[in-house]
């Protein structure tokens, strides 16, 4: 037992589902020991359970490792699934938990941002369902973390995580286990991996970037030695500490020479990608990019042509960013839509009910009944298996579902690192106004609702406010703006834009001259350039 004095987490937020820092700050003595510690406290009968762990790699993961083994020994834990070399994608992670009934799981992941020695580090955990620890969780958590006095540590020498196989120490089994071998065998219960294999060999071109991420070594075993692709295709396939030098995060900013190549008439059929910790995803076609609406609305009205889902799919959830595109699915088929919260713990609420079978968020994350977190090699597997279903191109399934449904026109705008008073100021401003903007005549059309969003879970029964304000337009048209806490410097500002066009329109439109005039009165009506600074955006997704 080691006693050290109290560090704060600052701007710790109760209800997010981890911490994200700067590596540099769980560098600082005892600030990662600190938090786990605090996680341990609040846990419940954990003396003698089982703990699955493991990260994406990343810069500080193997030191974290190390000192989380060491404190779960300290703290009564009686084993733990640790992936080889620490390594676990999250969706992996989920399904681990699941599989062999774990207490819970500690993911050491900042999903998507900066990796190495300046850059973040992050740490998160999930709850026996393999879903992101809750609300009322989390919030126990961020309490503690005001109050730690010690924190609970054994001392022996580093555990090599290097090898497949067990070991004791003391009270405590180490179980290393490799990472894909599992979540392999969930992948095949649920894709056609002879039909897709059929595709490759007769010619289908199909490119996976890793991004020197955790998916390289679950895109080398299926891509490569069970679907047959040539390994040529498989790029950045070995994981990184500094992700090569790159960014992972697979948007049109840090991937732009890849999308460039991939989307022109000469690119593969079907280019993909995932982001640091696996469970987002990219799908880009021959002249084609499909947006995660979009992508969340294909699997929606193809899910029944894929064998894990033959019986189709009882209900979809969105988060409130998501653009409509899967409403207009499943209000063809006579099926409910839940419109959650950004956050994928409202989704595993829903899931654990049975009252969905797929979800999705506009951050390229999607998911469904197999596990409890968003998951993007299953995602990009999906598409594949339809795609061979189909015998079509990505372009061409993709005007065949706008000319049944219509198309979302739709777009993300980021400001990222806006200084965090300035972003607090322009939402206080905004909401403010919201009542004088209700019913307001506006030079698109007039405003329906004026709103900030609000929740209320369906299964715990609790409420949730102040997810993001809303402008509904009379024609369907949506703006919303809200603050995005997954970076660790400032704030970053999101506004998301959406123009319905009905199966009948033109859909073969730029998204920029339809959506336009929604661009340029948001920027307007939040007074982008006063508050921030800005005249554009860091990132259009």
């Amino acid at each position: 037992m080691t006693f050290v004095r109290t560090i704060s987490f600052r701007d710790q937020k109760p209800g997010t589902s981890g911490l994200r820092r700067k590596v540099s700050e769980f560098q600082t003595p005892h600030f990662l020991q600190n938090f786990v510690q605090s996680i341990f406290d609040c846990l419940h009968n954990k003396y003698g359970q089982t703990l699955v762990l493991g990260g994406d790699g990343r810069f500080f993961n193997e030191t974290a490792l190390q000192v989380i083994i060491k404190m779960c020994q300290a703290n009564g834990f009686g084993k733990l699934i640790v992936g080889q070399n620490g390594l676990l994608s999250t969706p992996a992670a989920s399904h681990l938990i699941r599989l062999y009934k774990a207490y819970g799981g500690i993911i050491l992941s900042a999903s998507h941002n900066a990796g190495g020695q300046d850059g973040d580090f992050g740490i998160k955990y999930n709850v026996s369902n393999g879903g992101p620890a809750p609300e009322i969780f989390n919030r126990l958590v961020y309490q503690r973390t005001k109050t730690i006095q010690y924190y609970q540590i054994s001392d022996f020498e580093d555990i090599d995580l290097s090898n497949i196989g067990e070991i004791n120490t003391g009270t405590m089994r180490i179980c290393i286990i490799d990472p894909v071998y599992d979540y392999t065998l969930l992948m095949q219960s649920l894709i056609d991996f002879d039909l897709v294999r059929k595709i490759i060999k007769d010619g289908f071109t199909f490119s996976f970037d890793a991004m020197h991420a955790v998916t390289g070594p679950y895109a080398k075993e299926i891509f490569i030695n069970l679907l047959g692709v040539d390994e040529s295709f498989i790029l950045n396939s070995n994981p990184s500490p500094n992700f090569g030098g790159g960014h992972p995060d697979p948007n049109r900013v840090y991937s732009k020479i890849l999308y460039d190549s991939a989307i022109t008439s000469d690119g593969p059929d079907l280019f993909t990608a995932s982001d640091g910790d696996g469970d987002r995803n990219v799908i880009v076609g021959k002249d084609c990019f499909v947006t995660a609406s979009d992508s969340l609305a294909v699997l929606a009205a193809n899910a029944h042509l894929v064998p894990g889902y033959r019986s189709g799919i009882n209900a979809v959830a969105r988060s409130m960013a998501t653009s409509r595109a899967v409403d207009q699915v499943m209000s063809f088929q006579g099926r409910r839509v839940f419109e959650t919260p950004t956050g994928w713990k409202f989704f595993v609420n829903l899931l654990e009910a049975g009252e969905i079978s797929l979800c999705g968020e506009e951050s390229a994350g999607t998911g469904s009944k197999h596990l409890r977190e968003k998951d993007g090699i299953w995602a990009i597997l999906m598409w594949l298996n339809i795609l061979a279903v189909r015998k079509q191109s990505v372009k061409e399934v993709m005007q065949d579902h706008w000319r049944i449904f219509g198309r979302n026109y739709y777009t993300r705008h980021d400001f990222e690192e806006v200084d965090t008073e300035s972003a607090c100021r322009l939402m206080v401003s905004l909401k403010q106004r919201l009542s004088s903007l209700q019913k307001k005549e506006t030079i698109i059309s007039r405003i329906n609702i004026a709103d900030e969003f609000s929740y209320r879970d369906p299964i715990e029964q609790s409420v949730i406010h102040n997810e993001g304000i809303r402008l509904i337009f009379e024609d369907g048209s949506r703006i919303m703006f809200r603050l995005s806490g997954t970076r660790t410097v400032g704030e970053t500002l999101r506004i998301y834009m959406e123009r319905y066009v009905g199966p009948d329109g033109n859909h073969s439109s730029d998204i920029l001259d339809v959506i336009f005039d929604l661009v340029t009165f948001s920027y307007d009506i939040a007074q982008i350039e006063y508050f921030t600074g800005r005249t554009s955006p860091s990132l259009i997704a």
